[in-house]
């Protein structure tokens, strides 16, 4: 499991300008089983991903095609992590 955190690096009007393509990405992701849960941080500085993959080799891999990655206009933090403990609605995700 993968924790991922964007940091927006151009300003808001740029990002805005690729919404709708990551929003497209991401919505592809969800149907591809890697994305569990998104969306902006708070002041809206990036992003925050929770993802699985096979590695992080896969993940990156994912990655790569994201609208923001491609237009360089984020950096990206990831944190991989095995979920040991979840509530209930959330067994799911324990390795």
């Amino acid at each position: 499991m993968f924790v991922v955190t964007l940091t927006y690096t151009a300003p808001i009007e740029r990002i805005d300008a690729l919404l709708t393509e990551h929003r497209a990405w991401l919505d592809r992701q969800y149907a591809a089983g890697v994305l569990l849960a998104s969306g902006p941080q708070l002041p809206r500085v990036g992003g925050i991903m929770l993802a699985r993959a096979a590695d992080r080799a896969a993940l990156d891999a994912v990655l790569d095609g994201d609208p923001f990655r491609q237009a360089d206009v984020a950096t990206y933090h990831i944190v991989e992590f095995d979920p040991i403990k979840t509530a209930p609605e959330l067994d799911f995700l324990r390795a």
